[in-house]
């Protein structure tokens, strides 16, 4: 209870509070982001493991792969592209916020 409380008392502070407010979300977003990269690899390598399992691929040899081990492989290497972003996006939003931060900071010790 106390903290919704606390919770309530941050978004009437003004725009200082929604600055912080913009932090909490971040944490929110990339923690659900990394939660979903991580449960997505990991359906991934079971179904390639399925698949070598259950069609007999020899993974040493290409010319045995299946459209399923293969449309496997390309999903997985489109995910891997997503990680590398996600410190550019923190740093971004984190810059951001500071910024807001500071600027407000400073109009109101005038």
């Amino acid at each position: 209870m106390s903290l919704m409380v606390k919770m309530r008392s941050v978004k009437k502070v003004g725009k200082k509070g929604n600055a912080m407010d913009v932090l909490s979300q971040l944490g929110i977003g990339i923690a659900s982001l990394a939660i979903l990269l991580v449960v997505t690899f990991l359906i991934m390598a079971q179904a390639r493991t399925q698949i070598v399992a259950v069609e007999g691929i020899n993974v040493s040899n290409a010319s045995t792969y299946t459209v399923a081990f293969n449309a496997t492989n390309t999903l997985v290497g489109a995910v891997a592209t997503v990680p590398p972003w996600v410190p550019l996006i923190v740093i971004t939003v984190i810059g951001g916020a500071m910024i807001t931060l500071v600027s407000l900071f400073r109009r109101s010790s005038r």
